[in-house]
């Protein structure tokens, strides 16, 4: 299904910024071109707001390990993306925990009497809800992930999917071969 677009709709993106780089990571040994995800989220729409939900977790591997983490962080910003950050939590027996899923829905249900459409940038099937929700009060909800990765329902049921391992040329970098 395609969804309607136009320049003077007014959108919000939420960005699960894991959700991405492990599905970028895990197929296509590549990173995520978030400016050009941008771009093609926006399809020249008013942008109202961009969130991306991130991670502290000084010592682990980021979209950019060759900056380091905190550059990672301000590459984001510099493309006009709002960062919310959760630090990572360690629990006892090595269990490692940050997830975002519920600050993300707040934000698009708070959001949603501001703006026309909603694109949520994730192929996690938990957010099936928010969407029948945004949708059942006049949301247009767009949806931009890895197909091969993504919920198989969270697909049909957004008002538009957007497969971005369809364009792997467009949407990722190819993460360099390091030599162990």
């Amino acid at each position: 299904m395609t969804s309607i677009k136009h320049k003077a709709q007014r959108v919000a993106i939420f960005i699960d910024v894991q959700n991405l780089y492990h599905s970028a990571k895990n197929l296509f040994k590549a990173r995520v071109n978030f400016e050009n995800v941008i771009k093609y989220a926006l399809a020249g729409r008013q942008p109202v707001r961009i969130l991306a939900y991130v991670v502290k977790s000084e010592g682990i591997e980021t979209d950019r390990p060759a900056i380091g983490e905190n550059a990672f962080f301000e590459a984001l910003q510099n493309f006009g993306i709002e960062l919310r950050m959760k630090d990572l939590q360690v629990y006892a027996g090595g269990l490692k925990k940050a997830d975002w899923d519920v600050g993300l829905a707040v934000d698009a249900i708070r959001l949603a009497p501001s703006v026309d459409a909603e694109v949520l940038i994730t192929g996690d099937g938990d957010f099936i809800p928010l969407i029948e929700y945004l949708q059942g009060r006049g949301t247009q909800v767009e949806v931009m992930a890895f197909g091969k990765s993504a919920s198989g329902k969270l697909k049909d049921i957004a008002d538009e999917f957007i497969d971005l391992g369809e364009r792997p040329r467009v949407f990722l970098f190819k993460t360099p071969e390091r030599s162990s």
